[in-house]
């Protein structure tokens, strides 16, 4: 994991200080700095990034936090908990575009609204989607991030005792929500800490969802990066890697601030606590606030996608006709007669892929096991690594590193950059599951002469075979979703369901986007469905492992 982020970020260093023999530069140079502070988008783009950054990661951990304190253990917890959870395999551009359908000023819900509720008859000129303070961007990456901070919550939890933490709580006369956030919170966000940096990292640095919901006047810093590598100018690749650079140094920077910030919580989390306050009206207000937060969030995903699927069959559509006049299958016909190789593509890179980091992680946990020793805190922190430094610093640099090795665009470097970015969300998916397993089963096997290699593959991966599928669907629902892996290493020559999708965003096709965001989460969603029917199906007879 080292390897591919060092090389990268080596590959951006140089030719940010104007060192870049493929165009005959050899000297260092300040040049690149100069020519990105003369752009003159690059502070707003730059306060764009950091704002959007820090207000979804923000929202996601409070939503998620509130939702947990008040509702754990509920029922309508385990709905909401059995609604979310699916939700983290939708990918970001099928999510991105969904909200951006359903809140557009021609979106469904002002189609809805009018003109009974609004009086309009035509679309307001109002900038509900890429508007310049980005707050539809982080409303897209705050309802898209939050299944993943819960799942991630969820698995810290039973690792922190939390029923008995709340027993305490109950009879020092706290409530459901000021005992949970005074008791289990600062245990819980120990065990997630990690993943809100990724989270802070990501929607700072994200391309594809601020390409349909960011403002495009200027674009994100990001989004900028990716044009001017994308200029023929191969001068501009220098300004490209100056940028990167200064999306490395903001991300870097965040990350200390919101450390920064969590000492600060945490001295007065202290004093909260040692005050002894019950705070019995603010626990009543927080659990109804928390519940519409958590449910509102999940329901804007699911109409978001049920309008996806509405345009994808739509005739015609005027507004403000709540529904198309007629319906027609003329770009389901298109995809399938031109779709079809791009899915096969992403089919297989996603494959490929998640079949190495498969067999890598198999292999660290195995290899954990045979030794006794847990990975260590410096080894999950390598295994966060790409997670925590923006793509866009170090995919430029692992480009010119291929094409130095002679790994010309195409499916194989694709596989392997992807690789890069599926490996840790399996690690993370199986890690737990792994370690879990009784390891009993293995002292019997091995008093009955079986051999440690016979006790993993007879024993082991049989009985680990739902959680083994469930880390597979993960790898490649992220496989599916990596966008700008894809583009960069590609170079552009590799077609998947996002790229496609993503491209068509600059058309306004919503017909045709509606029928790749739609292919996108099929893609996603059915190797989930095979994690969960194909071990009920082999292990009908056998209840324990069904």
């Amino acid at each position: 994991m080292l390897g591919p982020v060092a090389a990268g970020l080596a590959g951006t260093v140089l030719p940010a200080f104007g060192v870049f023999p493929a165009a005959g530069l050899t000297t260092p140079s300040l040049a690149p700095f100069r020519d990105l502070a003369d752009w003159p988008g690059v502070v707003a783009a730059a306060r764009l990034s950091v704002t959007t950054g820090f207000l979804s990661t923000l929202a996601a951990l409070g939503i998620v936090t509130l939702f947990l304190a008040g509702w754990s253990g509920t029922r309508a917890f385990r709905v909401l908990e059995r609604l979310l959870s699916p939700l983290l395999s939708v990918p970001h551009a099928a999510t991105a575009f969904g909200l951006a359908f359903l809140i557009a000023p021609s979106g469904w819900l002002a189609r809805l609204l009018s003109p009974w509720a609004t009086g309009w008859d035509r679309p307001p000129d109002v900038a509900l989607t890429q508007d310049p303070w980005g707050l539809a961007l982080a409303a897209g990456l705050t309802v898209k991030e939050m299944p993943f901070l819960l799942l991630m919550a969820l698995a810290a939890l039973g690792q922190v005792d939390a029923g008995r933490r709340m027993r305490v709580a109950a009879a020092l006369g706290h409530g459901r929500t000021t005992g949970w956030l005074k008791a289990v919170f600062p245990a819980v966000y120990a065990q997630i800490r990690l993943p809100v940096y990724v989270v802070l990292a990501y929607a700072m640095s994200v391309v594809d969802v601020a390409l349909i919901l960011g403002p495009s006047t200027p674009p994100t810093l990001s989004v900028q990066i990716v044009r001017l590598m994308s200029d023929p100018d191969l001068a501009m690749r220098l300004t490209a890697a100056a940028a990167a650079l200064l999306q490395l140094a903001l991300v870097a920077a965040a990350l200390a601030v919101w450390r920064a910030g969590e000492f600060a919580v945490a001295a007065l989390g202290r004093r909260w606590i040692v005050s002894g306050r019950r705070n019995a009206a603010a626990d009543a207000g927080l659990r109804p606030l928390a519940l519409i937060a958590a449910g509102g969030s999940a329901l804007v995903v699911l109409l978001g996608l049920l309008t996806l699927a509405i345009w994808s069959v739509a005739g015609f559509w005027s507004f403000p006709d709540p529904l198309p006049s007629g319906v027609s299958g003329r770009a389901w016909s298109r995809f399938a007669a031109t779709g079809g190789a791009t899915m096969a593509d992403t089919a297989l890179i996603a494959a490929v892929a998640t079949a190495i980091a498969l067999a890598l992680v198999i292999g660290c946990l195995e290899a954990e096991h045979r030794r006794r020793r847990a990975l260590s805190p410096r080894g999950l922190w390598l295994i966060y690594l790409p997670l925590l430094v923006p793509q866009t610093a170090f995919l430029p640099g692992l480009q010119t590193l291929l094409l130095t090795l002679g790994l010309k665009s195409g499916l194989g470097p694709v596989i392997l950059a992807h690789v890069v970015f599926v490996l840790p969300y399996v690690f993370l998916s199986l890690g737990d599951p792994w370690r879990a397993w009784e390891p009993r089963f293995a002292t019997v096997a091995a008093a009955l002469g079986t051999a440690p290699g016979g006790v993993l593959w007879r024993v082991r991966l049989p009985m680990l075979l739902r959680p083994i599928l469930t880390a597979a669907a993960v790898g490649m629902a992220v496989s599916v979703g990596q966008y700008l892996p894809t583009l960069i290493v590609g170079g552009g020559r590799v077609e998947t369901l996002t790229t496609e999708a993503v491209a068509l965003a600059s058309g306004g096709d919503r017909r045709a986007i509606g029928v790749y965001g739609l292919a996108q989460t099929g893609a996603v969603i059915l190797p989930f469905a095979l994690a969960l029917l194909l071990p009920a199906w082999l292990f009908r007879n056998r209840r324990g492992l069904a």
